[in-house]
């Protein structure tokens, strides 16, 4: 009887051709965060029970994009770019669950597949999509990072543009942010092969780095536009109010979560 081997599909004998490598997965990245208040209700018909909303600043999201190097404890990806190399754009709220604040990552757009699968693994809602962001540089006519610098961000999916951004950076910050700054309150769900039976996984899990390290965050303002689309919903997270803009280059390890509760979402 043969083995087949793999973190993920397709496992083979050797395992080589599984979409993503085992954790820990380690990333260095450029991350511009857009915070800004929306109608707290559109915020809590995204939370499934048993999260509810945060106590303070309920209607607080961050719209962050980051142009990513990722790869596993090998490091080898890096050598061979097209599976290194990868862009995204997301949505994060922040919830509650007995009685601790959480971070939750409601929307995601990922422009490569093993970006895709990881997600679904760590409980993100991933989705492909086409991300662009200005990247820093020393030298021509790239923005450095510093003061009166500008950033501009575009998210599309679907052939529709979602988001654009033009962020200035004013002065360094003591954070890149506080909307992203908790563990993560993700649901893994998985539908049952067989119709009427619901889902066969079901878990709300808690997730987050297992280290980080990050240089000088820069604060900034935001001219953010959000738009309408027949397949997605970021626009119904309306801006009522900016926070401010952030930016910052980080160096992150993810290697696995841990399991709040199971079978109690009521997904369907």
């Amino acid at each position: 009887m043969s083995s087949v081997r793999g973190y993920f599909h397709p496992k083979t004998a050797t395992g080589e051709s599984s979409i993503a490598p085992a954790p820990p997965w380690l990333y260095s990245g450029d991350v511009l965060t857009v915070e800004y208040r929306t109608d707290p209700d559109r915020v809590r018909e995204l939370l499934p029970h048993p999260l509810e909303l945060a106590p303070e600043d309920p209607g607080a999201v961050a719209l962050i994009w980051a142009d990513w190097q990722s790869c596993s404890a090998s490091k080898r990806e890096l050598l061979d770019p097209v599976r290194a190399q990868y862009k995204e754009a997301f949505a994060v709220v922040r919830c509650s669950y007995r009685g601790q604040v959480y971070s939750r990552c409601v929307y995601i757009w990922v422009d490569k597949d093993f970006a895709v699968v990881r997600g679904f693994h760590q409980g993100y809602p991933k989705k492909l999509g086409s991300i662009h962001q200005t990247r820093p540089h020393p030298f021509g006519p790239a923005p450095r990072i510093e003061a009166g610098a500008r950033f501009g961000a575009t998210l599309a999916a679907a052939d529709r543009r979602l988001a654009q951004v033009v962020v200035t950076l004013r002065q360094p910050s003591p954070t890149g942010g506080f909307v992203n700054g908790h563990p993560m309150a993700h649901h893994r769900w998985l539908p049952s092969i067989e119709k009427g039976k619901g889902l066969a996984l079901d878990e709300l899990i808690e997730s987050g780095a297992a280290s980080s390290e990050g240089g000088q965050a820069w604060l900034g303002d935001a001219d953010l536009e959000l738009f309408a689309s027949p397949t997605e919903e970021l626009a119904r997270l309306a801006v009522r109010e900016p926070i401010a803009a952030y930016y910052r280059q980080v160096g992150v390890v993810w290697d696995g979560g841990r399991l709040l509760e199971s079978g109690t979402s009521g997904a369907e």
